[in-house]
């Protein structure tokens, strides 16, 4: 396919020398600042990472996890990051039992989980990147304390919280402009952010959990009601972990292991592998509904088995059998939605993705996140920490593998996504968008390997989500389809806010190009030199 020019839409970005694509176009700037002046691929994500926290407090912060994919060189020898934390070692099933808790809320703390990113970037920077942390992380400081002006996604976004903030007193404060979501061109300041983010620069990620900073933090959950104390935030720690590894039609593809849910993608993507797309155009009804369908049927085993590993037995390798998915492929028809399928538990969330390609083509694929928006609400009173709700993941049901307990992990949605051709880097690339992630990702490489398309073509297609009993079409699907899924059994609806958001960069070895794509759902840009 090739760009309609009489048609709304963006290129692709190409350059040789370093490319970054991430949802915001100061974090973009940032990122490419960052690799003009000496930094690697780590460095720029993680200065851009951290100018998110800052513009895109909807979506992400330095109270949320990170996980990372890196490829040294771009080749094959890629390690991962698990930058996600733990639930309090005071947080049992019986606690919250005998007091009468049968469900975690959005809001409250006991969703709020140990925040992983700050750990995660600076040992990521420690063990890989050239510059000092406190480098990184001033132009994040710089726009928290001067303020920057709201942008057109993001607005949105914020419009669409009020009454959550308004019922904290310090996030109405920092969050809200006289009890008023920020508009577009208004701008937002914290300068107790500032101040946080420069303490960390000078002291470490270490102070973020030890000193003034965790005591913010833990001082307003305990006075919420949680049980966090302060030795829960010392003792957390990140960690490197192996890539859990597939293919689709000769394409490895490379995604963090559980508790992320990064496998289903992969599950996904092995049920579509049993069905040709040779004869399909990208936009019609059976592309769309097998898409569906294998994400019922994934969505299906991760709900029933993803979990932190540590604490359970998550048999990856058996719910990536192709024994197992032939088996469930053959469940699937072409012209009727399965029945007896349980819905798939999903909520509303959001997240940032950093795509970031340096001259010696180290490749970072970074994704960071707050999960629904602004988290849980809360806002810590002196450094004006978004606390995220990432703990709403778990369940409170003692029998299932992903029950809360002590020091244990909550299934995770924000998946970082790589993919390799002949051994090397082929992509770095990831969709946000909560539970819609694993579409996200089987929607843009269905794209991109079965039907040829550049990357931002592949981002820009419209999109479905099959959402609590509802397939939500985006506006750009074409009404012959919709028809066809109707009389599939699909029940069609409207999504509240687009579906997802992406960002790529991808490496042709033989040019020597690079080739950045950016979702115009969102507010960002790819750039590179």
């Amino acid at each position: 396919m090739r760009r309609d020019f009489e048609l709304p839409g963006r290129s692709a970005v190409l350059a040789l020398d370093g490319m970054a694509a991430t949802p915001h176009p100061h974090a973009t700037r940032i990122a490419v600042d960052v690799l003009r002046s000496g930094g690697n691929a780590v460095d720029a994500a993680v200065a851009a990472a951290a100018a998110l926290a800052v513009v895109a407090p909807q979506d992400t912060g330095i109270g949320g996890d990170c996980f990372v994919i890196l490829a040294r060189g771009g080749q094959d020898d890629i390690i991962a990051y698990n930058g996600s934390g733990r639930a309090p070692m005071a947080a049992t099933v019986e606690w919250y039992a005998a007091r009468g808790i049968s469900e975690l809320e959005d809001t409250s703390p006991h969703t709020v989980t140990v925040p992983g990113a700050i750990e995660a970037w600076a040992r990521i920077v420690a063990d890989h990147g050239h510059k000092e942390l406190a480098e990184l992380l001033e132009p994040a400081a710089v726009l928290a304390e001067r303020g920057h002006p709201i942008h057109a996604r993001t607005a949105l976004d914020w419009s669409l919280q009020t009454e959550r903030l308004s019922r904290d007193p310090h996030a109405a404060r920092v969050l809200l402009n006289n009890g008023a979501p920020f508009r577009v061109g208004e701008l937002q300041r914290n300068p107790g952010l500032a101040e946080a983010l420069r303490i960390i620069g000078r002291q470490g990620a270490k102070c973020f959990y030890t000193g003034d900073v965790a005591r913010d933090m833990v001082d307003r959950l305990n006075e919420l009601g949680g049980v966090h104390t302060l030795e829960d935030f010392e003792r957390h720690e990140g960690e490197y972990v192996t890539p859990v590894r597939s293919s689709y039609r000769g394409t490895e593809l490379l995604q963090i292991p559980p508790s992320n849910q990064g496998i289903t993608a992969l599950a996904m993507l092995a049920l579509l592998e049993c069905f040709e797309h040779a004869a399909m155009r990208p936009m019609d009804a059976l592309r769309l509904h097998l898409q569906i369908e294998a994400a019922r049927l994934a969505y299906r085993d991760r709900d029933a088995l993803i979990a932190d590993m540590r604490h359970a037995d998550v048999p990856v390798t058996a719910i990536l059998d192709k024994a197992y998915t032939r088996r469930l492929a053959a469940l699937i028809s072409p012209d009727r939605m399965l029945a007896g399928l349980p819905d798939p538990l999903q909520t509303n969330a959001n997240t940032v993705y950093v795509s970031v390609v340096d001259r010696d083509r180290n490749a970072v694929s970074l994704i960071n996140s707050v999960y629904h928006w602004f988290g849980s609400a809360r806002v810590s009173p002196r450094f004006g920490i978004v606390l995220h709700n990432r703990g709403i993941g778990f369940r409170l049901d003692p029998a299932h593998p992903n029950a809360i307990a002590p020091g244990k992990r909550p299934l995770h949605t924000i998946m970082p996504g790589m993919s390799l051709r002949d051994g090397r880097v082929h992509a770095s690339y990831g969709v946000v968008g909560g539970d819609y992630q694993p579409y996200g990702h089987t929607h843009f490489l269905t794209g991109v390997i079965d039907f040829g398309l550049d990357p931002q073509e592949a981002i820009d297609q419209p999109r479905v989500f099959y959402n609590r009993g509802v397939t939500e079409v985006e506006r750009g699907v074409p009404w012959e389809s919709i028809k066809e899924l109707e009389a599939c059994g699909h029940r069609i609806g409207r999504p509240l806010v687009p579906h997802g958001g992406g960002q790529c960069v991808v490496i042709d070895w033989k040019a020597g190009v690079l080739t950045g794509a950016s979702d115009p759902r969102l507010d960002g840009c790819a750039l590179g030199y």
